[in-house]
C-alpha cells in the first residue's frame, strides 16, 4: 500500500475523531453544559478502527496501543446508552474480534513484526517510549470515564476526562512533531481547543 493511501486512512480516522468532538461541542454549547451524544461513541468506535489500521500500516506501536486500550471502552459506552444492541449481530461480532484477528496476523511469524514495532529504525526507543507514554495518559481519560460512568450507570464525560485529554494531547503533539506525523498533529491540535472549551463549560456549571 502506498504512503498516500496509508495517510488517507489516518486522516479519515482523525477527521472522524474531530467530527465526534464537534458534534459533542455543538450539543454542549446549545445546552450550556457538557453532554455525551450517542453519536459520539459510534463515531469514536469507527475512527478507532481506522486509526488502529493506520498504526499497523505505519508500524507504529504507540498508535496501536492507544487504540487497543480505548476500543472496547467505546463499545461499553454504546452498551450503556443502549446503542450497541441496535446493531446487527454480525457487525457486533466483527467489531469485537477484528483487533484480535489483526493482532494474530501481525505476530504470526514471531520475529519480523515484533522487530518492526519495537526496533523500528524510524522510531528510536526513546521516542517510542514517549509516544507510548503519551498514548497511555490519553487513554487513561477513557478508563477514568468508564469507571465514573459505571459507578453512576450513565455515560457521561466528567472534568477529569477533559483534563487527561488535554494533557495527553499535548504529549502526543510533541510526539507527532518529532515523528513528523501530520495525521497525529492535525488531529490533536484541533482536539485540544475543544478539550479546553469543555473544561470551561464544566467550571461554569459548577459556579
Amino acid at each position: 500500500m502506498s504512503s498516500w493511501q496509508v495517510y488517507t486512512i489516518g486522516f479519515i480516522a482523525q477527521a472522524l475523531f474531530s467530527a465526534r468532538l464537534l458534534l459533542q461541542w455543538i450539543a454542549s454549547e446549545k445546552q450550556k453544559k457538557v453532554l455525551t451524544p450517542s453519536n459520539f461513541w459510534k463515531v469514536s468506535l469507527f475512527a478507532s478502527f481506522l486509526l488502529f489500521v493506520y498504526g499497523y500500516l505505519r508500524s507504529d506501536f504507540s498508535i496501536m496501543l492507544g487504540q487497543a486500550l480505548t476500543y472496547f471502552i467505546y463499545i461499553r459506552n454504546m452498551q450503556l446508552q443502549g446503542e450497541w444492541k441496535k446493531m446487527s449481530r454480525w457487525l457486533q461480532l466483527f467489531l469485537y474480534f477484528f483487533p484480535v484477528i489483526l493482532f494474530i496476523y501481525s505476530y504470526n511469524n514471531n520475529v519480523y513484526d515484533v522487530q518492526n514495532l519495537f526496533y523500528n529504525d524510524k522510531i528510536p526507543l526513546w521516542l517510542l517510549v514517549l509516544g507510548s507514554t503519551a498514548q497511555v495518559i490519553f487513554t487513561l481519560r477513557f478508563v477514568y470515564q468508564w469507571v465514573y460512568s459505571e459507578r453512576i450507570k450513565k455515560s457521561v464525560l466528567p472534568m477529569g476526562f477533559w483534563l487527561l485529554s488535554f494533557a495527553g494531547a499535548v504529549l502526543i503533539l510533541i510526539y507527532a512533531i518529532l515523528r513528523k506525523d501530520p495525521v497525529l498533529f492535525v488531529g490533536h491540535l484541533a482536539g485540544s481547543v475543544i478539550y479546553v472549551r469543555n473544561m470551561v463549560l464544566i467550571r461554569r456549571e459548577d459556579d
